[in-house]
């Protein structure tokens, strides 16, 4: 299969790297709005990114996710605690531990699992969205929903962190050999709380490092159905990163198609061979073109509502 190996020359790859990293792939998203609103003037020509990055609360709308992943905003979002019984939220200065209420449920859920796992009180939550969603103005690509999830890799040994410690600790890497295999911080409990993620029927993917993905198919002895979410992907060493599908009264949020069948072991086996091996360079691939910045009039027409509502 060609996709995604054609250029691991030592630079270019270094370019598709960065701009992969916090970007899960996302198919070609268009929204199921059939008539758009009018761009109000104040927002035409502006990135869509400093709009939404200026909004410190959600909207005052029903909670709806709209649009694609990776192209839409979030109405009527939820704030995720700061701390509860089994998560803390980090980075708190990011202000993007908003999601649609059904994300901060399935924060809760999969946090309380977590507990249970030897040397682990909960999870560190990382980015889920900014307070209406939408481009961010750093980092990530996806997360405007508010049904994409970083959780941290970093076991939740403290539940009683300080907003400055939850700015300076980090997480850690769970990788080896650039992602092909895993380091000795992966434990079994990593491999129980992602398979307790995959298995909850919201999830749609789960991203993590290549080398992760087939360490999991090598230990999995029992049913194998839930490997299929766990999507091999660049970068998601010092996290995992969780992808809820839409909600099933969101008729405006566009999901995207379901994995291949199988359980991906495969694939994720072609993924470590080429970061072992990797192929030579083709001299012939087209050079990347430069992205262009969301504005509005790229978003489903909802997400002028959700900018102008309370």
């Amino acid at each position: 299969m060609v996709r995604r190996f054609l250029t691991f020359g030592p630079i270019l790859v270094l370019a598709v790297l960065a701009a992969c990293q916090s970007a899960p792939p996302t198919t070609t998203e268009t929204t199921t709005v059939s008539t758009r609103q009018a761009i109000p003037k104040e927002m035409q020509g502006v990135e869509a990114k400093k709009l939404f990055g200026a909004e410190a609360r959600a909207s005052t709308q029903s909670p709806a996710p709209y649009g694609g992943y990776a192209k839409g905003c979030m109405a009527g979002g939820t704030q995720l605690a700061e701390t509860g019984p089994t998560w803390q939220a980090m980075r708190l200065s990011r202000n993007r531990n908003w999601g649609h209420p059904e994300t901060i449920d399935y924060i809760q859920t999969l946090s309380a699992k977590a507990a249970r796992q030897p040397g682990w009180k909960g999870l560190y939550i990382g980015d889920i969205s900014q307070p209406r969603g939408g481009p961010m103005l750093t980092g990530h690509r996806s997360h405007q929903l508010g049904l994409d999830i970083d959780i941290w890799m970093l076991p939740a040994t403290r539940l009683d962190l300080s907003a400055a410690e939850r700015e300076s600790i980090s997480s850690i890497s769970l990788r080896r050999e650039n992602g092909a295999f895993t380091n000795e911080h992966w434990t079994r409990q990593h491999h129980e709380i992602i398979k307790a993620a995959a298995q909850d029927p919201r999830t749609a993917r789960i991203f993590v490092f290549p080398g992760a993905k087939v360490k999991m198919c090598k230990d999995e002895k029992g049913d194998r159905a839930y490997l299929r979410k766990i999507r091999p992907w660049y970068g998601h060493h010092y996290h995992f990163h969780v992808r809820l599908s839409c909600p099933k009264d969101a008729q405006g949020c566009v999901d995207q198609p379901a994995p291949p069948p199988g359980d991906g072991c495969a694939d994720a086996e072609e993924w470590v061979n080429n970061i072992l091996f990797p192929p030579p360079p083709d001299p012939n691939a087209p050079k990347p073109k430069p992205r262009r910045e969301l504005q509005m009039v790229d978003l489903p027409g909802q997400c002028v509502n959700v900018l102008q509502s309370n």
